[in-house]
């Protein structure tokens, strides 16, 4: 399990780098993130989610410095960060993680203007992670708790990619991280 000091060091030591092919870095698109989650009133469980969801990529330390969009495989990021932070954070932080993934599959099979808005890097990583769901698979994703928490995660996920956008710092959200702590 990692301590919150852990998780801030990090974002401040690898989330630096660029963000795949996106013109942010991965410490920008998580600040963005929260704040976009911020910004829309929600908890602050789904803040601090939205902050930490692609942390999977700092712990990864195999295939960190790879962009994503020249991955040939699904790095599953999603799970590698939940034992690292079970434990230390409430299930209505790490559902929303573990699933924003598959709430990508889900929206695209749920909407059909939705693959249109994905940046090429997420065309590809869905791809990767076994393309839009279908009938019966989009009953069954929403039916899981959190599951509306991860879409809404997922939208502020697409969103938060713009270059040189300002964001509160990572203090602000690390106040959020340590109120919702167990």
């Amino acid at each position: 399990m990692l301590t919150p000091d852990e998780i801030i060091h990090l974002f401040q030591t690898r989330a630096r780098s660029q963000y795949g092919f996106e013109a942010v870095t991965q410490l920008q698109h998580a600040l963005q993130c929260a704040q976009l989650a911020e910004q829309a009133g929600e908890t602050d469980e789904t803040i601090v989610a939205a902050l930490l969801h692609d942390v999977g990529h700092l712990i990864d330390a195999e295939k960190r410095g790879q962009p994503d969009d020249t991955q040939e495989w699904d790095d599953l990021h999603q799970y590698i960060a939940l034992p690292f932070l079970r434990g230390l954070l409430p299930d209505a932080v790490l559902e929303p993680i573990r699933l924003h993934v598959q709430a990508k599959r889900y929206l695209c099979g749920a909407e059909q203007s939705y693959w249109a808005t994905l940046s090429p890097a997420s065309k590809r990583s869905l791809a990767l992670q076994g393309g839009a769901y279908s009938g019966e698979e989009l009953a069954i994703f929403m039916a899981q708790p959190f599951a509306q928490e991860a879409v809404r995660l997922r939208r502020y996920d697409d969103l938060a990619k713009v270059p040189n956008k300002l964001t509160p710092d990572l203090a602000h959200y690390e106040k959020k991280m340590v109120a919702v702590l167990l």
